[in-house]
Formats: structure tokens, sequence, C-alpha cells
């Protein structure tokens, strides 16, 4: 008897067990249709794709039981797709029927005036006035969205409204941002990575007695139309770039234009130490560091040698684990995404090599140099549009098929060619200009942005925008779009790169490589329409505190999520 957890097998639910032992519940985890029955409150941390989702619980005899236990009364929290799941169906996936407690559909964001999928902070606004039936939730907080697919607030349908507990506008779509009815309560965000906000919810709903569980009443029906401006915040992301050093060690480190090795260049580095693999911190502690100062979002670059083996990297699957023990914000995992063969000959499909770290605690996963071959590939493959067809098989589109387009990012190394401003070559369309008011080095040129893979070592014959609109048909969820000409620099974010890439893709953008101060991250959301920025030296060194960001932008008249 007592609280029950329900995996189906996909995605990330580690760190929702995570939470709930942080917060000092007890739990149990569904393992056959008879664990229904000694359930007396269970937790459905949905992740993924809406048919992966009813397609596991079927394939495990799940499905009924979850419908009964629900019919039966008893109480029900879903997340994510464990709110969505209880909707008739979803676009995402037509064939798939959901438990149709909730006469209605799930529906596609809209990509004509946003990026899509809606990644990332948002705040959510009240249908009933009574704070009794608030659940946790605060309106002056932020909680984190990842998702494509929505629940359309339809407040002139009876049997629906009526489940409404809170909406959330993105863009100009007001959408149910969670549910609430008898013993149902679900939301479309995740507690479990909304910081100390989504944690309060999650403890709320727990310490409430089962019976007040079970009694929510239906909520009052209140009209609801777009307001100007939605509560969607920018993002602050700190990436981690590990590696072993010379003694195995793993560290975090930096690079300066990809060179993480130190130099004997007078500032504090002797000859001595000179050649080592640079140390700025560990990981783990690196990561705790950056969740209590208020990062967004926390990213995690696996450039060790175990890449090439990452399901044999036991370190780095560690760090992991033990960050997702003491982060309660989104993790992205990067490095060795793709099809391997171990040593010993035994092979791992990329799915797979994801599949191990979700289940660690990674929230995404980030591809790099797979992606750029598999838009080559895809090329090689014609298509109306110009763009190219995939064939099913590239590490994105399995890993997109099995866990939403949403636990797929791309990490884009792009560096700058050199042209005469009067090149009239296949990328005239792409040219960047030097400004006036720019860099003394840029005025007066013009360049384009050549792919590069491992590491920026590889040039390829593809260009940046072919590959980010490459790698969004294959079904990437967001762009990790770093410079390797500004990386190291400090002399600010590439706009010119972010503002072409951005124009070109309709999924969010995260803008990296070249920040050295608060004034950085207001210029590029300023002046590009970006939906993230990403920095890592600066915070390492503690040059520039992701609070002193955040204090900018808030002045700059920028959303951001505040603690």
């Amino acid at each position: 008897m007592g609280l029950y957890l329900l995996d189906y097998g996909a995605g990330n639910v580690q760190s929702l067990a995570n939470t709930l032992k942080k917060l000092g519940h007890e739990f149990h985890w569904i393992s056959s249709p008879a664990d229904f029955e000694k359930a007396t409150s269970l937790i459905f941390p949905g992740v993924g794709a809406f048919g992966s989702a009813i397609d596991g619980l079927v394939s495990r005899g799940l499905y009924e039981p979850l419908r009964e236990y629900i019919a039966s009364g008893k109480p029900y929290f879903g997340i994510c797709i464990g709110m969505q799941i209880l909707f008739r169906s979803s676009l995402e996936s037509p064939s798939s029927k959901g438990l149709g407690i909730i006469p209605s559909d799930i529906g596609l964001f809209s990509n004509a005036d946003k990026a899509v999928p809606h990644m990332g902070w948002n705040s959510v606004e009240f249908l009933d006035a009574d704070e009794k039936a608030h659940e946790g939730l605060d309106p002056r907080s932020s909680y984190y969205f990842v998702h494509s697919f929505r629940a359309a607030y339809e407040w002139e349908h009876a049997e629906v409204a009526q489940w409404g507990h809170t909406t959330t506008q993105y863009g100009q779509e007001v959408f149910l941002a969670t549910v609430r009815k008898g013993n149902v309560f679900a939301c479309q965000f995740h507690p479990e990575k909304s910081g100390p906000a989504g944690l309060k919810v999650l403890d709320a709903w727990l310490r409430e007695s089962e019976t007040d569980r079970a009694t929510s009443p239906p909520t009052p029906r209140v009209a609801r139309f777009p307001k100007p401006k939605d509560g969607f915040t920018k993002r602050i992301i700190a990436c981690m770039d590990v590696r072993s050093n010379d003694d195995g060690d793993l560290v975090v480190t930096k690079g300066d234009q990809y060179d993480v090795r130190e130099r004997a260049d007078g500032d504090g580095v002797s000859a001595r130490t000179a050649g080592a693999v640079r140390n700025l911190g560990k990981p783990v502690a690196l990561a705790s560091r950056y969740y209590v100062e208020g990062a967004d979002e926390l990213c995690l670059m696996n450039i060790t040698s175990f890449r090439h083996s990452p399901l044999l990297d036991q370190p780095m699957l560690a760090v992991v684990r033990a960050a997702a023990e003491t982060v309660y914000v989104p993790l992205t995992i990067g490095g060795g995404i793709k099809d391997t063969v171990d040593p010993d000959g035994t092979p791992h499909s990329a799915l797979e090599v994801a599949g191990a770290y979700f289940r660690a605690g990674a929230d995404k996963v980030s591809i790099a140099t797979e992606a750029v071959f598999a838009v080559e590939k895809m090329r090689e493959r014609p298509s109306a549009d110009g763009v190219g067809e995939g064939d099913g098989t590239s590490a994105i589109e399995t890993i997109a098929h099995a866990y939403g387009r949403q636990a797929v990012v791309v990490s884009v190394d792009p560096r700058r060619v050199y042209v005469e401003s009067s090149y009239d070559g296949p990328y005239k369309d792409e040219l960047v200009y030097g400004k006036a008011d720019g860099p003394e080095n840029e005025r007066g040129k013009a360049w384009w942005y050549q792919c590069t893979v491992r590491g920026g070592r590889e040039n390829r014959p593809l260009s940046v925008v072919q590959l980010v609109r490459g790698v969004e048909k294959l079904g990437a969820g967001e762009i990790l779009l770093n410079s390797i000409d500004r990386d190291g620099t400090g002399l600010g974010y590439d706009l010119g790169l972010v503002e072409l890439v951005r124009r070109n893709v309709r999924i969010p953008v995260v803008a990296s490589s070249g920040a050295g101060k608060p004034e950085h991250f207001i210029e590029v959301f300023q002046k590009t329409k970006v939906e993230a920025a990403l920095a890592a030296g600066i915070f390492h060194r503690r040059e520039v505190g992701i609070d002193e960001v955040k204090t900018a932008l808030l002045a700059s008249g920028i959303n951001v999520r505040t603690l």
C-alpha cells in the first residue's frame, strides 16, 4: 500500500524519483498490473512521445489497469505525457488511443509566431480564485515546459472546461497547464525540473490527505483570451565540457577556440603546467553550484575518449546520476550519442546510448558530428524543399521517434569562410557582412559559415543553413549554436550567425560562444529572437555570475526566471 510511480520504459523518470527522495516521500514502482491494487496514490511521470507512451503501456499490460485505477477514484498525479494520455488522442500519434477521460484531443502548437517545441520556463494563471485549490502553485513563479503538443483551453465547452485548473500562454495560444477534478491532478510542465517552485507543487500534493487528493471539485468555467504578451522567459544555460585529465580524473574544462590545454602565455600559466588539460572544477560540484545560483538549464558535454564507447563510460554515467540527484532543472548530455561498437565487438545503437543517459537522469541529449553526417546523407535523397529526405535510421530520427523531438538537441560548430563582397557562389544568400560598429577585424568583410565535425577539427562541404534546416526536418527539437570564431574571445555572441540561423528554423535556438559580460546577454536577446543563451568559462571562473546576468536582463526589460 502507499505511493507508486508508473514507469512505462521511456525517458527520464529517475529525476522524479530523486525529487521524491529529497522531499522525504517513500514510494514503490509499478512493475506489474497487480501493483495497481496495492497503490493508494499514483504518479505517472510520462516523458517522451504520446504514441510511445501508449505503446509502452499496452505492451506491458498496464493500459487497462491504469484506466481502472483512475476510475476507482484513487488519487492520480500525471506529469507531461501523464497528463496528455488523459485525453482522447493526440496529433502527435493520431492512431494511438488515449484514455479518453477528458473529452478532448491534444493539438499541435502553431509555429507561425514562435518556436516549437515550447521549451523553457513559463508562468501559470489560475482559473479558480480559491487559494485552497492552488495545489502549491504560485502565479509569481515560472515552471519548466518542454512539449510540441498541447491541450487547448476550451472554455466554451463545459465538459472540458470543468477540468481546467490553470492555463499558460505561449505566443498567442492559451493552453491547459494543469487539470484537476475529483481524484485527478495533472500538469503539462515538469515539476521535478522546475526548481524549488516545482518541488513545492509535488510536496503540496503529497502532503494532502489521500481523501483530499481524491475529492477535488470541478473548476468554475472562466473565459480566457490571449494577452498581448505571454509569460515565457529567456533561459540562461551553464555548460560544462567534461573530459579526463592526464591523471584520469573527470574535470570540467574550457577551450579557447576549442583548445582545452593550457598555454605558457605569461598569464599565470607556467611552463610546467603548459600543455595540461585546463581544470576548472569537478562536474557535479559545479552543476550543484549553478543550480543554486539560478541556472535555468545545465549542459554536460562529454569530450573524453570514452565518447567512442559511451556505454562503457561508467564514470560519465555516474556523473550524470550524481548531478541529477542534486539538480532540479533540465540536464542536457552530449558526446557519443551515435551508433557505436565496443572494443569487444558489441554493437549499440544511438537510441540505446541515449536511453542509458535518460535513465541516468538526462532530460535531453545533444548530437553534433553525427548530425552533420546525417544531413549529408539526407541531401543525397532529393526533396521538393531542397533539404533532402531522411531514411529513418539516423540518431536524430530514432531518438525523436521514441522520446519526442524535444529530447533531441543538435550542437552546431560552424566556422567562418571569408569571401569577397562580390561573391556569387552557392552560399551567396547566406552571406553575413561585418558591421561598421562591429569588431574592427570584421568591418568591411563578408563570410558564410561552414560546418565542422570532431570538435571543429574537420571542415565539411555543408553550410550552417543547410545543416540546421536538415536537422529540423529530421526531428531535432533545439539548436545549440556555437561559434568557433568567437569561442573563448569574450567579444560577445556572433549576432550575424545567431540571426541567420534563427530566421531559417522554427525550433528553439540557444546562442553560445563569446559571452564576456552581462551586456552580451542583453545584446543577443534584444537584437535576435533567440530563446536562450549559454556560457561556460565566465561562469566557471566567476568572472560573471548567473545572478548578475539575470539582474542586468531584468533591468533591460527582458523576462527571466528568478528564484
